[in-house]
Order: structure tokens, then C-alpha cells, then sequence
């Protein structure tokens, strides 16, 4: 389905979306809760990461892993084209295991843009697949995958993800977690957390990359990705993730996504 200069494709496989997009949007600091792999196809773009600044153009994979806060803009003028598949983290770790062996481990990608050409045409060509959903595809597809993150495993780490997370701030972030549709105050973390609330709102930024608020609205986005995926209406998803209403909520998925949440949700299902 087309949504402006972005095309949300249902790939007819259980955990996995792709997306086509050809846009000069610039996008907010934001997180998803899928893996990603995708190309550049023409232009370049510019964007944060949690491995730092990078720029990407014509040919070069981009990558992202779940929950790492990152952003996008084009450099230049011109619009960038690129495309992109996301893949659940059950069965990234799924694939993960079969490479490396050890149930306990999780994959994490590096390198937030590899050049090489071998695996563009690959990721390019899973793509193709993913997006034909023939029955018979479903085998070359899964060796497909199986070989993108074979040839990307230099630029992985597979192992124990550390936390980091200062205990009096964790505090903060545990009550956005548990129900990010409820109203919260500043003062209410800086209670939770013992600290101020210039301490608490300097404290949970360093630590997570967002403001209170930011991270508050990225967790009720997430949420409301997740009911929609379930079936959920886009008016209950919206009220049942702290939203307004469903125009706040697609105000808000718009600006972090490019898409809607009717076309996200006319892939999901």
C-alpha cells in the first residue's frame, strides 16, 4: 500500500515487512522494535546511530537493531531511495543461533552501514523474494537470510547485551515500560528515582538517549505497532497506547515512520 513517497509491502511471511520509500524526509530520533537490513539505491543520507554518525549512499547496506535509537536525513538536495526489510527478533535470533550454536546468545549488528557489494545484491534479491511470496520460495528464501548474515557475521557481535543502566534511573524507565499508556509527571520519576527533576530529566537522557517524554511517546508507539500487528482497531490501538486519539497516534507514527498506521496495518495482516 502507498503512503506518500513510501510503500509498506506485506511480504505474505510471518515476521517480516518490507518497505520502499524514495523521500527528502528528514526523521526524529527514534527507535524500532524489529531488526533491520536494507539498501541505499540512489542519493545518500546522513544519520545517528548507537555506533555513532554515518553516511550511507548508492549500494551501501544500512542496518538497525532493535531498540537503537537512531535518525535520518538526505545530504543534498536530492531525494534518497532505499529500501528496507525488518524482521522480527525471534527469527533474527533463530537464524543467529543456526550461525553461531549457543541458545544463550543475541545477534547484534555492528556496522550501521557495510559496503559490499556481494551482500547488497543479496539483501536485494531477499527482497525480491520476500516481496513474490511464490510457495516456492519460502526454502531460498530462509538460505537467502541464512547467507546475508553469514557474510555480515565480521561486522556482528554475538554475545550478552550489558545493560548499562544507572539503578536510580532504571527506576524511571521500568514505570514507562510497564504501561506507557499511563500519565505520568516529571515529578513522578524524580520520586521513583530519589532525584530531582533537572537531575532525573539529565540522568535519563544520558542514559537513554531520549527525554522522559521522548521515550515515553517511542514506547507508546511501539505498543501501539504491537496491537495493530495483533488486529487491534487504530482507534483502540491509539487509546489503549496513552494516545489522544487515533490522529495524535498517526501524527506521531507518521513523523517517526514516513507511513501510516492503516497502511502498517494493511501489511501486518
Amino acid at each position: 500500500m502507498v503512503q506518500g513517497e513510501f510503500q509498506v509491502l506485506p511480504l505474505r511471511r510471518a515476521q517480516v515487512m518490507g518497505v520502499l520509500a524514495s523521500s527528502r524526509r528528514s526523521f526524529p530520533r527514534h527507535a524500532h522494535d524489529e531488526y533491520g537490513i536494507g539498501i541505499i539505491e540512489h542519493g545518500a543520507q546522513r544519520s545517528a546511530s548507537g555506533r555513532g554518525v554515518v553516511e550511507a549512499g548508492p549500494g551501501d547496506i544500512i542496518t538497525v537493531n532493535p531498540g537503537e535509537i537512531h535518525d535520518g536525513a538526505p545530504i543534498g538536495d536530492a531525494p534518497r531511495r532505499w529500501r528496507m526489510l525488518y524482521f522480527s527478533p525471534a527469527l533474527i535470533r533463530d537464524a543467529s543461533l543456526d550461525l553461531g550454536g549457543r541458545s544463550s546468545e543475541t545477534y547484534e549488528f555492528e556496522a550501521p552501514r557495510i559496503c559490499d557489494a556481494s551482500a547488497s545484491r543479496r539483501v536485494a534479491k531477499l527482497f525480491q523474494l520476500y516481496a513474490r511470496g511464490a510457495p516456492g520460495d519460502a526454502l531460498h528464501s530462509e538460505e537467502s537470510l541464512l547467507a546475508i548474515l553469514s557474510a555480515l557475521s565480521a561486522r556482528r557481535r554475538i554475545g550478552p547485551r550489558a545493560s548499562g543502566f544507572p539503578m536510580q534511573v532504571l527506576k524511571a524507565k521500568v514505570l514507562a515500560d510497564e504501561d506507557p499508556s499511563v500519565l505520568l509527571t516529571l515529578a513522578d520519576l524524580a520520586f521513583a528515582c530519589g532525584l530531582s527533576r533537572f537531575q532525573t530529566l539529565r540522568a535519563f537522557a544520558r542514559a537513554t538517549g531520549f527525554t522522559p517524554h521522548a521515550y515515553l511517546v517511542q514506547r507508546r508507539i511501539e505498543l501501539a505497532r504491537t496491537l495493530i500487528r495483533n488486529g487491534s482497531s487504530l482507534v483502540d490501538a491509539a487509546l489503549a497506547s496513552g494516545f489522544v486519539d487515533q490522529s495524535h497516534m498517526t501524527r506521531v507514527f507518521v513523523a517517526r515512520y514516513g507511513y501510516s498506521p492503516g497502511a502498517y496495518a494493511t501489511a501486518a495482516r
